[in-house]
């Protein structure tokens, strides 16, 4: 069974992809960056940036049937590599208790208002 998962972002049906898609036990969830999509607006702040990534992937998390605890891999991708001091905290409050397995890495994203991306996958059981 496959079960798909949106935000509702504009992104999603333009770029021809979900926020979330459900495989069995599995859930993966799509890179996310910081925009509130209530507003589509994206904070500056990358540390803000990384909260509302976060707050995203909990809703699509919640959505799919799946738990933050169910969260097995992180990857995480910064535009600059003094932003990992600034989100360390955040992701770390976030993932406390869970402590998945994480990847960390500089890059470039396509807008460059946005400071950082985060995708997650989960395993239920």
């Amino acid at each position: 069974m496959r079960k798909r998962v949106s935000t509702g972002s504009p992104f999603e049906e333009t770029a021809g992809y979900s926020r979330a898609i459900v495989a069995g036990n599995w859930c993966f969830v799509s890179g996310t960056t910081g925009y509130d999509y209530a507003s589509m607006t994206m904070p500056e702040d990358v540390a803000a940036q990384c909260r509302n990534a976060l707050a995203t992937i909990d809703r699509a998390l919640e959505e799919a049937g799946f738990a933050r605890s169910d969260i097995v891999r992180a990857r995480y991708v910064v535009t600059d590599p003094a932003f990992a001091d600034i989100v360390f905290p955040v992701l770390g409050a976030f993932f406390a208790g869970i402590r998945p397995a994480a990847t960390m890495t500089v890059g470039g994203l396509i807008r460059p208002e946005m400071k950082i991306e985060i995708d997650v996958t989960a395993l239920r059981g």
